[in-house]
């Protein structure tokens, strides 16, 4: 039988390994054509499903063929005080419960990521390379009493040349066969403002 030391161990820091392999996160490798819209898909069935395991209410904005925006009424960890806390490695990310681990993946595939949470009145926006913040966060007036949107522009180097998300998604093709909560209903609006579209793609 082989044996390993310490020295054969090889620590891996959570960006690295989403980017040395994605499909663990994604179901799709590096430089398939179906992975921007499998990242897509993880952080908008993230936000869909509440940590209560019900349906909330989102809404998917895509910019460009590898740039996308999630909003949700997905309520921001917190604590009895309803303050926020702390969140993955000094940034907005939300990823104190395990699960939630598509935004911070998505976010490691991605050159620049804007998140905002509000909560209790209070809005707080962040930019970010990668997981790792540019610089504080910044203050803005809330305009729900909770809710999370977040923008990613995932690297054209990492996805690869003529690689895009996918044209005329519906709902059901994001929220994912394997939900087990057939109570409320998984339509959700879905716009599409790269060139060639110039109506919503669902309502």
């Amino acid at each position: 039988m082989e044996r390993f030391t310490v020295e054969q161990l090889l620590v891996v820091d959570f960006v690295e390994h989403v980017r040395r392999r994605p499909a663990l996160y994604f179901l799709a490798e590096q430089g398939s054509p179906e992975l921007p819209t499998e990242v897509l898909r993880a952080v908008a069935r993230d936000a869909l499903h509440r940590r209560d395991g019900r349906h909330g209410q989102i809404g998917v904005e895509i910019g460009s063929d590898l740039s996308f925006t999630v909003e949700s009424d997905q309520h921001p960890s917190s604590d009895q005080r309803e303050r926020i806390l702390p969140r993955f490695f000094g940034s907005l990310l939300d990823m104190f419960d395990m699960r939630r681990w598509a935004p911070s993946a998505a976010a490691a595939l991605s050159v620049r990521t804007v998140v905002e949470i509000w909560l209790d009145g209070h809005g707080y926006r962040q930019e970010l390379v990668g997981t790792a913040p540019t610089g504080v966060r910044e203050e803005f007036s809330a305009p729900e009493p909770f809710g999370t949107r977040t923008t990613f522009h995932l690297d054209p180097s990492f996805c690869g040349p003529g690689e895009a998300i996918a044209r005329a998604l519906r709902p059901d093709e994001l929220h994912g066969e394997t939900c087990k909560e057939r109570l409320s209903p998984t339509v959700f609006p879905i716009h599409d403002l790269r060139p060639e579209t110039t109506e919503p793609v669902s309502e």
